[in-house]
């Protein structure tokens, strides 16, 4: 089963009233900013390099048994904050596909270590002596936003402007379950929330097609 999280543009627009969100131009704004935007086709090849990391990291139960992280919302997460560049670092010294900072992710990493799970492609000890230089390995930046990710997930419920308000201002900046009014924080939120739909038209597309496709007799 998959943690739910509820992208903005297909519940409602209209979820979040402007008078919830004092901040210049309000969430609605950057929602509908990014409401259709497109996923490249350099994009979506640099994303396939880490699909096998992305497949498996978010299929793991972190925080709820038979609850993992969608897949997609790990991909526009990626895509949102790194454009899928590995080597990306942001002048608050984030860094790699998720764009982490390091002191966010030696917490997380001491803290999946002491689960003593046997992870795929990163080691305990790894984890136990994280380098700021590690977060560029897209496995351990992979591990490690899962987590983060699921552990949002579930302290919100699965709302979407709150999973990321957390992940971009930590969760002190959420008052009263509402985004904190920071023009950077509501500009992801919208960007997320914008290649995360894109990203679901993409795979309900892709099932329809599969089950449009006659059946061999047996």
């Amino acid at each position: 089963k998959i943690s739910r999280i509820i992208p903005l543009i297909i519940i409602s627009l209209l979820l979040l009233q402007p008078t919830s969100i004092h901040a210049r131009g309000g969430l609605q704004h950057f929602v509908n900013k990014y409401q259709q935007v497109q996923i490249g086709k350099s994009l979506r090849q640099r994303l396939a390099q880490h699909r096998h990391l992305i497949n498996y990291f978010s299929s793991l139960y972190f925080i709820k048994p038979r609850h993992h992280v969608d897949p997609d919302f790990l991909r526009a997460l990626i895509i949102a904050e790194s454009s899928a560049r590995p080597t990306a670092r942001s002048n608050k010294d984030a860094r790699g596909l998720t764009q982490i900072l390091y002191t966010t992710a030696q917490q997380a990493a001491m803290e999946l270590a002491e689960t003593g799970y046997p992870f795929r492609y990163v080691s305990h000890a790894q984890l136990r002596n994280l380098k700021p230089n590690d977060l560029y390995d897209p496995a351990i930046n992979l591990l490690i936003a899962c987590y983060l990710i699921a552990k949002y997930n579930h302290q919100y419920q699965g709302r979407i402007e709150l999973v990321v308000s957390a992940w971009n201002a930590g969760s002190g900046s959420i008052v009263n379950n509402t985004p904190p009014p920071y023009l950077e924080t509501l500009d992801l939120i919208g960007k997320v929330n914008g290649y995360f739909v894109a990203l679901l038209r993409q795979r309900e597309m892709s099932a329809q097609v599969v089950s449009s496709r006659p059946r061999k007799n047996s």
